[in-house]
C-alpha cells in the first residue's frame, strides 16, 4: 500500500469542496458500443498515446513557480518518492500525464524542510476555489482551477481516490500539514488540493 508522506508543517485547514472531489473521482461511464452500421476499415491499431510528463508548475495565488521531476515510490518503504529539494515538486510517473483525458495527475511536494526553510507547497493550504494553476510539459501548457482543498490524517487519506486513473481528469496536489509528531519525525496530516481543467 502506498503511503503518502511528505515533509510538512503548519496548522490544520478547513476542507472545502469535498463532495465535488468525490464526484470527480467516480468512474467514467463506459463508452457506448459502436453501431453495427459502422464499416470496418483495415489498418494498424493505434499505439499508446505519448505521456506528457509535467516539467513546471505555476500557482500565481501563492507565488509558486517550481520545477517538476518524475518520481515513483521508495522501494523500501512504499512511500511517495518526493524530490529532496523543497523547491522542487514530484509528478507521480506511474499515473496519468498532462495529456490525460481521465484520472488524477498527481504532483506532491515538501511544505518545508530542516535546514532548507519553506518549500514550494508551504502555502498550499491557502488556495481557494477558482485559484488558477498552470502545468507545463515541454511546449504544452494546461491550466486548471481549484475546486477542493482537504486535510486528512496520513493514515486515513483515501489513496485510491487521489491516485485513480479513471473518473474526470483532475490535478491533485499533495503536501503535509497538521501538528508535527516529534516521535515519528513527521507531520501528522496531508493537505490535498484538487483542480480541474479550465
Amino acid at each position: 500500500m502506498l503511503v503518502v508522506l511528505v515533509a510538512g508543517c503548519g496548522t490544520g485547514s478547513e476542507s472545502v469542496g469535498a463532495d465535488q472531489v468525490r464526484r470527480l473521482a467516480s468512474p467514467s461511464p463506459s463508452a457506448a458500443a459502436p453501431a453495427a452500421t459502422v464499416p470496418v476499415r483495415p489498418g494498424a491499431l493505434p499505439g499508446p498515446a505519448a505521456v506528457l510528463a509535467p516539467t513546471r508548475l505555476a500557482i500565481p495565488a501563492i507565488d509558486v513557480v517550481a520545477r517538476v521531476a518524475p518520481v515513483g515510490v521508495v522501494t523500501d518503504t512504499g512511500e511517495f518518492d518526493v524530490p529532496p529539494s523543497v523547491d522542487e515538486v514530484g509528478w507521480y510517473r506511474f499515473g496519468p500525464g498532462l495529456e490525460a483525458e481521465a484520472g488524477s495527475v498527481v504532483i506532491a511536494g515538501h511544505v518545508d524542510g530542516a535546514g532548507q526553510g519553506p518549500g514550494a507547497f508551504f502555502r498550499l493550504r491557502e488556495l481557494a476555489a477558482d485559484d488558477r494553476i498552470e502545468v507545463v510539459a515541454g511546449d504544452q501548457v494546461r491550466e486548471f482551477r481549484v475546486v477542493g482543498r482537504e486535510e486528512y490524517d496520513k493514515s486515513e487519506i483515501p489513496l485510491a481516490r487521489y491516485f485513480a486513473r479513471d473518473g474526470a481528469v483532475r490535478l491533485t496536489l499533495i503536501t503535509c500539514g497538521g501538528p508535527f509528531d516529534e516521535t515519528a519525525g513527521r507531520y501528522r496530516d496531508n493537505i490535498v488540493v484538487t483542480a480541474v481543467p479550465t
